[in-house]
């Protein structure tokens, strides 16, 4: 199993259970394509819309908030020593819950897409122009779906704090 890293700095929206977390994120890794074995790490950081605009703007040089950033440390070799950060995702809980208003599925569905989404990158997928994006979006789908039948998105990640 991969071993999960998680940092919660978002006030708006509760955590997940880190548990149900990990269980989650290695799954998403299996039905992304992502090696499992040896044992790697993933490191995410869920943060708000001014905390994800300066990320962006400094680690990406965009500007403005975004839904997620991914890193991948997978160079295609799928060499790697067991333990190695090789992913590292920064995810925006105000984005999915903006988004997710407009959505079926809401909020939920949408934080569940953010991490599938930038597993898929780290699998090699790309979302720049037309074609790879059409294929990105069905590799969503397919892996939303696989992961739907093990895991309710709902309680994974609760709505907002009271």
């Amino acid at each position: 199993m991969i071993q999960l890293h998680c940092r919660w700095q978002n006030r708006r929206m509760p955590p997940p259970k880190k548990s149900d977390l990990r269980r989650f994120c290695h799954a998403a890794a299996v039905a992304a394509g992502l090696p499992v074995i040896p044992q790697w790490d993933l490191n995410l950081l869920f943060v708000n819309d001014r905390s994800m605009a300066a990320y962006n703007a400094e680690l990406v040089g965009h500007e403005g908030t975004t839904d997620v950033i991914t890193f991948s440390y997978f160079d295609g070799t799928e060499e790697y020593l067991e333990n190695d950060t090789m992913i590292e995702l920064i995810i925006n809980p105000d984005a999915a819950l903006r988004e997710g208003s407009k959505r079926p599925g809401g909020y939920a569905w949408e934080m569940a897409l953010y991490i599938v989404h930038g597993l898929l990158h780290s699998a090699g997928e790309d979302d720049l122009s037309p074609g790879p994006r059409r294929r990105m979006r069905r590799r969503e789908k397919e892996c939303l779906e696989i992961l739907q039948k093990e895991f309710d998105f709902d309680t994974l990640f609760p709505g907002r704090l009271s």
